[in-house]
């Protein structure tokens, strides 16, 4: 690779294989490096409002997407107190007309593996797996990036480096160590189940949310509608290395079983087939962004709670307006700036959104005459306006 016109890209998770993609729509050349031998998104579902899918489809992947999407009718929010149905955000293909782009959910690994397909037929992008980054230099020419596979490394010259490498960046962690993730005190368990077990044998054509006492459950279905992907949140607390391990079935069971939780959602914990928690290990409001010529994106830059479903599409965001950033970038010079400028565009913006994730969290998990006036207030505004309030973000544009 030319090294006057090659960016390293730590990270071949969502953020980091859009990130190169669109930087070498901008006639870069893009180095990924990723420590994992083969390509596996951890995780399960996700969603993809209009912000997010459109940037994906600028990209050309919509022919890659479309055959592994869903096109949810509509957020069904139901009361865990009640056991009914408060309000339904209508969604479908008129939402994604007015939005000019779709909302999607689908499994992480079909976006990935769209992503990776895309990225194999670019001449200027190549993939390094089981090659870890280890430290980033400056020098008059840009940075030099080492990288170690095993006891092999190598190093590449590059304009700049950016860090895609999740939550537990190593990137941030060599260039920002003070900015350092930390444990919400929320544990997100995730499980899929075939569609076929949904109780009542009806599809689930869109997104379901249940809110309760202290805890919250995601349903919808992904894979084509093969399966229902399943996210139940519950305070708890985390003591071991890493952040995700298996679940036991009879404890999440026991925590969404009646009084406190009707049976359907109960039916549906009990549908799911394997379960594995996950810590949910957050960023401080803001972020940490750039230092020098590398800059970071997605969980590395700004980890966030899900409750927003904005994780991915905030990434996504993150690698267009950097790379919008970088495109007329020709000398190494002129690099910093460049990257100060992304981090100046996106961080009142993903500010806002882990902020608003935040605040969801605590809307959902209210108890007693808090919940009851919550319940009563989401009636009384009705879908179309509750949708309405999520406009800032899935109107956003490059």
């Amino acid at each position: 690779m030319t090294p006057s016109r090659t960016i390293v890209v730590a990270g071949a998770g969502i953020g980091g294989l859009t990130a190169a993609l669109a930087l070498a729509a901008k006639n870069f050349n893009v180095l990924i490096v990723e420590k994992a031998q083969r390509l596996e998104e951890a995780g399960a579902g996700l969603q993809l409002s209009p912000n997010a899918s459109r940037v994906l489809v600028d990209l050309g992947l919509r022919p890659r997407l479309e055959p592994a999407a869903i096109t949810p009718d509509a957020v069904t929010i139901y009361s865990a107190r009640s056991g009914g149905e408060l309000v339904r955000l209508p969604l479908g293909e008129a939402a994604a007309l007015r939005a000019g782009a779709p909302y999607w959910v689908m499994h992480r690994a079909d976006l990935q593996s769209a992503l990776a397909a895309q990225l194999r037929a670019h001449p200027n992008i190549e993939l390094r797996l089981g090659w870890q980054f280890e430290e980033v230099d400056s020098d008059a020419n840009g940075v030099m990036v080492t990288t170690r596979n095993g006891l092999s490394r190598a190093h590449q010259q590059a304009l700049a480096l950016v860090g895609a490498d999740g939550i537990w960046s190593a990137v941030r962690r060599q260039l920002l160590p003070d900015a350092q993730p930390r444990f919400s005190g929320l544990i997100a368990w995730r499980g899929t189940f075939d569609a076929g077990r949904l109780p009542g044998g009806a599809p689930l054509t869109g997104v379901q949310l249940w809110m309760g006492r202290n805890a919250h459950l995601i349903a919808y279905p992904i894979s084509a509608g093969r399966r229902i992907n399943i996210v139940a949140i519950v305070p708890g607390t985390w003591n071991r290395p890493g952040w995700s391990a298996p679940g036991e079935p009879r404890e999440i069971k026991s925590l969404f079983a009646p009084p406190h939780w009707p049976a359907a959602a109960g039916r549906m914990i009990g549908a799911v087939e394997g379960w594995r928690r996950w810590a949910l290990f957050t960023m401080p409001d803001g972020g940490a962004w750039v230092h020098g010529a590398a800059a970071l994106l997605g969980d590395a830059a700004h980890g966030m709670l899900p409750f927003a479903a904005q994780g991915a599409g905030m990434a996504i965001e993150d690698a267009a307006v950097l790379a919008q950033c970088l495109g007329d970038v020709t000398t190494p010079e002129a690099v910093p700036a460049a990257l100060q400028r992304y981090a100046t565009l996106r961080q009142p913006r993903v500010t806002r959104v882990q902020r608003t994730a935040r605040q969801n969290g605590q809307i959902y998990h209210l108890a007693g005459a808090a919940a009851l006036a919550r319940d009563l207030a989401m009636r009384a505004l009705g879908g179309q306006r509750l949708l309405a309030r999520q406009s800032w973000i899935y109107d956003w544009r490059l």
